[in-house]
């Protein structure tokens, strides 16, 4: 199980390769997100899925995994104009290529689903996370979905594990509930960043 990777005294966020709260952002050049760090962190988050302990969750999971892999794959083509995902993004439209693009757009999606459903069920301790997951699925994937892959992810939200179970393999609750506050912070702040710059022109394919 994922508790067992937990150092003595922390929490599962300690097993994170990377942190959001560690994704360099550079306000000077239009608030530019680091690639090579994005990714990690975002890989690092896709475990929260298994902690969430269903299989029920992989098709979430393996969505995400699939999305940083095509802009893994592009950065790795083409690493010098690929350092932030700004500049990853516009120089691979000059190539008529969207594929990294696209892969970013559903990978933010997917980061904002479990930002808001992490966020909600921590702001609200008598909320179960079944309600707070089918909450920001509404809000975020599902408008997306198509009709064959809805109720794919719904069947994800209903087999969420009981709240109190859940937070209890993440670490002391306490601390799980401070580092959490402080990690979906982050997260909310990046994806705001990129929903913001996806939105405008010069990321249309």
């Amino acid at each position: 199980m994922a508790s067992a990777q937990i150092p003595a005294g922390g929490t599962y966020l300690d097993t994170f390769k990377r942190s959001f709260t560690d994704v360099p952002i550079d306000a000077s050049k239009g608030n530019a997100i680091s690639t090579s760090e994005f990714l990690e962190a975002a890989e690092a988050l896709t475990t929260m899925f298994d902690v969430l302990g269903s299989v029920a969750f992989s098709p979430v999971k393996n969505d995400m995994l699939g999305n940083v892999k095509k802009i893994r794959e592009r950065q790795l083509a083409s690493p010098l104009e690929s350092e932030t995902l700004q500049d990853l993004v516009r120089n691979e439209l000059k190539t008529k290529s969207h594929k990294a693009t696209e892969g970013l757009l559903w990978l933010v999606r997917g980061l904002e689903f479990t930002c808001i459903a992490l966020t909600q069920n921590v702001a609200n301790p008598s909320q179960e996370l079944a309600e707070s997951f089918r909450g920001a699925y509404g809000l975020t994937l599902k408008p997306h979905h198509s009709f064959l892959v809805k109720p794919v992810f719904s069947a994800a939200m209903s087999a969420c594990p009981y709240r109190k179970d859940f937070y209890a393999k993440l670490g002391p609750e306490e601390k799980v509930q401070a580092e959490l506050k402080e990690y979906l912070a982050a997260l909310e702040k990046i994806v705001e960043i990129l929903k913001a710059f996806l939105a405008t022109k010069e990321a249309k394919w």
